[in-house]
């Protein structure tokens, strides 16, 4: 029997999932949150890991004699040290596109919260504004139309394609760019350069993994090169942004508003210059937490540990 052990399990499941399949694959032992110094001990008798955020650094793998099998509940898999892993010959997988629709969702939840200040005008209405009123309707900011302008994309993979194909249903031009530009591009789609992407949109959505190389890809630079009316959405990862050049362009109105569900530290520290940000509306990293996501998420999750001991592993991120 493969001795199976989730290190942080509760964002997953917080009750509303079941884990019986997994279970059915082995003893099985699931954890709701695992601090760093507790991840060496409860890890240290299993064949097989899993685990969302806990980090499963070099050190920590070369305590962990009995591991053949690490499985991120997650598409990017940067909490595992892939090369200590694959120096032990320990496979590692990833769950790829569970959350792509739902994560598009969220893109146009926060743009049309930006454009439209729903929750905002529904403050006012509870309040008694409405009632007050002497007109039969009124609005506290500019109302924006998005048929027409245009969404630039930074990332043009799956789930950028996605935000893509919301974007000209709402009428919407879409201009994109990727570090490897796809063969195949959807009708009503352009590729552009970086910069452009920057320079010529109404809404810049990023939809990219977080290198080296475009950690901090918005800059003060670029968010010089937006337009005033300009709103920034990132769905993707914290880091990607500066947050204390963001702040600074909300606070002098460089760019009119930014919707971000990932921050660069999360939880974010308390004097994160972006909590305070004028026109920043944050949401604490759940464009992937639909219930819809979250079981396809487990289902084939539990698929990678299955194939993994019939001896066929899919969705390895590390050959060994």
């Amino acid at each position: 029997m493969k001795r199976i052990v989730v290190l942080d399990g509760y964002t997953l499941n917080p009750g509303d999932l079941t884990w019986k399949d997994l279970e059915a694959l082995g003893p099985c032992t699931v954890y709701d949150r695992t601090a760093p110094e507790d991840t060496v001990a409860r890890a240290q008798a299993a064949r097989i890991v899993i685990t969302n955020k806990t980090e499963l650094s070099s050190d920590v793998i070369k305590q962990l004699p009995n591991l053949k099998y690490v499985g991120v509940l997650a598409t990017g898999y940067n909490v595992v040290d892939i090369e200590a892993a694959h120096s032990r010959g320990i496979l590692v997988t990833n769950v790829p596109a569970y959350s792509t629709r739902s994560v598009a969702q969220m893109v146009f939840a926060h743009l049309l919260n930006l454009a439209l200040r729903v929750g905002r005008h529904a403050q006012t209405v509870s309040s008694g504004k409405w009632s007050s009123c002497p007109d039969f309707c009124y609005w506290d900011t500019p109302l924006i139309e998005l048929a027409g302008l245009t969404m630039g994309i930074v990332g043009f993979g799956r789930i950028g394609r996605a935000a893509a194909n919301a974007a000209l249903a709402f009428g919407m031009k879409v201009i994109a760019y990727d570090i490897a530009p796809p063969a195949d591009v959807p009708q009503g789609c352009q590729l552009v350069g970086l910069d452009d992407v920057f320079r010529e949109s109404d809404v810049v959505s990023l939809h990219c993994p977080l290198t080296s190389e475009n950690k901090g890809i918005v800059n003060e630079q670029r968010l010089a090169m937006m337009k005033r009316t300009a709103f920034l959405i990132n769905t993707s990862r914290g880091p990607l942004v500066d947050e204390q050049a963001l702040a600074e362009a909300l606070n002098s109105e460089q760019i009119a508003g930014a919707g971000l569900d990932v921050l660069t530290s999360e939880p974010p520290d308390e004097d994160n210059p972006l909590l305070g940000a004028r026109n920043c509306f944050i949401t604490p990293h759940i464009s992937w937490a639909t219930r819809a996501a979250r079981q396809r998420l487990l289902k084939v999750a539990t698929e990678n540990v299955a194939a993994f001991i019939a001896g066929k592993p899919q969705n390895v991120v590390n050959q060994t």
